[in-house]
């Protein structure tokens, strides 16, 4: 077979220009960029959108399914609080983090999850709202 191996999807990463309230060159939005801090070799979804009001860190390569959001404030029961993504953990597609998580280092939040409470590192979490599933072993 002739088939050249695939390449690293990270080869040629850069980081983003992150501009207040407009669509990255790959589709996700930032509000409160200020607060905002991002790692390095991070994937972030189209469609995401993350309110940094409070703070948002998501660490070195971290990833992030289409269509998240990402809250350090919530209007409508008035919490807020940093957000905090460590590295290399994932975090599933339609999933939505409220302020003041912190979700672990190599932890998994598996897609359509409501993430109201801190998931620990090496964790599986998934569901409405995220529940551990596994502790210790990540992915």
């Amino acid at each position: 077979m002739n088939e050249k191996p695939e390449k690293d999807r990270f080869d040629t990463w850069q980081y983003p220009e992150i501009k207040e309230g407009k669509p990255t060159k790959y589709h996700w939005i930032v509000q409160h960029v200020r607060n905002f801090r991002l790692g390095y070799k991070t994937d972030i979804g189209a469609y995401t959108y993350i309110n940094a009001r409070h703070g948002v860190t998501i660490e070195d390569f971290v990833q992030i399914g289409s269509h998240c959001s990402i809250y350090s404030v919530s209007t409508i029961d008035n919490k807020k609080g940093p957000v905090l993504l460590k590295k290399n953990c994932r975090i599933g597609a339609h999933s939505v983090v409220m302020p003041g998580v912190t979700v672990g280092a190599n932890a998994v939040v598996g897609a359509m999850s409501f993430v109201n409470r801190d998931i620990p590192d090496n964790a599986v979490a998934y569901g409405v709202p995220a529940k551990i599933i596994r502790e210790g072993q990540g992915y």
